[in-house]
């Protein structure tokens, strides 16, 4: 590698160091609005007749195009950064993306099957259970250290996805059977291990990243994987010729609902995708895990809210424990920043300490 990319390495490092707080903030408010919003609409096409899964998970991925703006605009617009798109975006990164990409083609196809079935505050609390595992594997691939924090957080949450489920199982919509409910059941859970995974893997490989912009570029090849795979799917079900059909004689909400839709499901999705990449970037795959099962909350709120969910006594508890949960790894976040804060500014006096003794000896 030649010293100029190596410099423009260390200065991308410097320039998203400097934006961290910023790009911290933006990305955990696109995963809030994009969390929350998809998982209604999401239920509001399945309420309305919409009956194609190929669509629902379509949509989950079909939104890449947006991801062209935080990818060009910093270099040939704004100009804030040296850095070309797509510049040192090796083969092994383009295969890695690709890969990631199917499987995440995958899990999409998952949740829309699990959430075609459940209602909103229940698929949303059994996706918690993936942070089980996500611990799990995080402390595999990425060597996570395990804290009393991070194990009460995951314990908490754990124990408020089997408290749900063992509650639930008279939580089934009108016309639903017992075997399509359970379908929906474990296709959630599927759907959950398989992010559990998805994050991990990710951190691993962001080690190789240098910069935000790349975080994008990695996100534009995987959603693309992941609509390839949703398309062929779509097309062995009646392809987009099936959506029009769908939109004027299934949908009970009219052509034109039903398009702004299956826009804003496309839109919300990617919002959601984006904030998680760049929570794991910019944090861990730990906290980016926590951090949308803590969202899950506000899920459950709006499927009771907007659809009319149940809301008993079990989900109470759950959600009561998901907060807990949520509000003590917070706390411990907390505690080590403020330790490390000290730390630094212990090595720093410490230093000048030094430094002004050897200016007196001279």
């Amino acid at each position: 590698m030649s010293n100029n990319s190596v410099r423009v390495q260390e200065d991308q490092r410097a320039k998203t160091n400097k934006r961290y707080m910023f790009l911290l903030v933006i990305n955990y408010l696109f995963l809030f609005a994009g969390s929350l919003s998809s998982s209604l609409l999401s239920k509001f096409y399945f309420n309305h007749h919409g009956s194609s899964r190929w669509v629902s998970t379509w949509v989950q991925s079909a939104g890449f195009p947006l991801l062209i703006f935080p990818i060009y605009l910093p270099f040939y617009v704004l100009k804030c950064t040296d850095r070309r798109p797509f510049s040192h975006f090796t083969p092994r990164i383009l295969i890695l993306s690709i890969i990631i990409g199917l499987m995440l083609g995958l899990n999409n196809l998952l949740f829309s099957w699990g959430n075609s079935y459940l209602p909103v505050s229940t698929s949303s609390l059994l996706l918690s259970s993936q942070l089980v595992f996500n611990l799990i594997l995080s402390v595999i691939i990425v060597k996570q250290k395990i804290t009393f924090q991070n194990l009460n957080c995951v314990l908490l949450l754990t124990l408020s996805s089997v408290l749900l489920a063992l509650g639930s199982s008279h939580d089934k919509p009108q016309g639903l059977t017992r075997a399509k409910y359970f379908v929906g059941f474990f296709s959630t859970i599927g759907a959950g291990l398989l992010f559990a995974l998805y994050l991990p893997v990710m951190e691993k490989i962001y080690k190789w990243i240098y910069c935000y912009e790349m975080v994008m570029e990695m996100q534009l090849v995987m959603e693309i994987a992941a609509t390839v795979l949703a398309t062929a799917g779509m097309a062995s079900d009646g392809g987009f010729s099936e959506m029009k059909r769908e939109s004027q004689v299934k949908f009970d909400k009219g052509p034109e609902i039903y398009w702004v839709t299956v826009f804003a499901n496309v839109v919300t999705w990617q919002l959601c995708f984006m904030g998680t990449a760049g929570m794991v970037f910019l944090t861990s795959s730990l906290t980016g895990g926590i951090c949308m099962t803590a969202l899950l909350a506000m899920n459950v709120l709006g499927g009771v809210l907007v659809y009319g969910d149940e809301f008993g006594g079990v989900k109470v508890v759950s959600t009561v424990l998901c907060g807990w949960g949520f509000c003590s790894y917070v706390y411990g976040m907390y505690l080590k920043m403020r330790e490390e804060k000290e730390m630094e500014n212990k090595n720093h006096g410490m230093e000048m300490a030094h430094n002004v003794a050897s200016a007196n000896n001279v």
